[in-house]
């Protein structure tokens, strides 16, 4: 089995989201899309300084979202002096991300799950979100893609599913943010 096969179940359901299905509806309002935003950027941040401590983007330059999240952000959301609310899931997956920071397979785990998701996926969202969609804009997602392939393995299915489910969570707080 390959990784994907072995996370699909988890994969599938955080793609099940009502919170997934607001972003495809292709009418999200900027400011709740910028919240959403706002809520991933500590999340890729630390995945992503924990990342580059091991090397794993050596070979992979075009893959890091931290500085786009940030950017597509500020083009929408409407009031610099506030900052929008932070959901509980991201200090839980903050948390998570610091017990595995030694472990670069671990680590592997989550860049596959939510940069293989922005190369994936993401690309529908992009054409669906408001802004530039910075986040989704990559110069060779194939290549990435497979480049990211080489480096993961079945062994690392669980923490990708765990991975799965923070994503999942974040996407059930947010829908506490719709209709607001």
């Amino acid at each position: 089995m390959s990784l994907k096969e072995l996370t699909k179940e988890n994969h599938t359901n955080a793609e099940r989201q009502e919170f997934v299905k607001v972003m495809f509806g292709g009418n999200i309002p900027n400011k709740l899309y910028a919240q959403y935003l706002y809520n991933q950027f500590p999340m890729y941040e630390l995945l992503e300084l924990l990342a580059n401590r091991h090397g794993l983007f050596l070979d992979l330059d075009d893959l890091p979202r931290r500085s786009a999240i940030l950017q597509d952000f500020n083009e929408l959301w409407p009031d610099p002096e506030t900052r929008p609310d932070t959901c509980s899931t991201v200090q839980k997956y903050l948390d998570h991300l610091m017990t595995i920071q030694n472990d670069p397979h671990k680590l592997m785990a989550h860049i596959y799950v939510r940069h293989m998701g922005d190369l994936s996926g993401g690309q529908m969202i992009a054409k669906r979100v408001p802004g530039e969609g910075r986040m989704y804009k990559f110069e060779n997602p194939e290549v990435l893609k497979e480049k990211i392939r080489k480096k993961v393995d079945d062994s690392m299915a669980d923490e990708a599913k765990l991975c799965f489910d923070f994503a999942t969570q974040l996407f059930k707080e947010m829908m506490e943010f719709v209709d607001r």
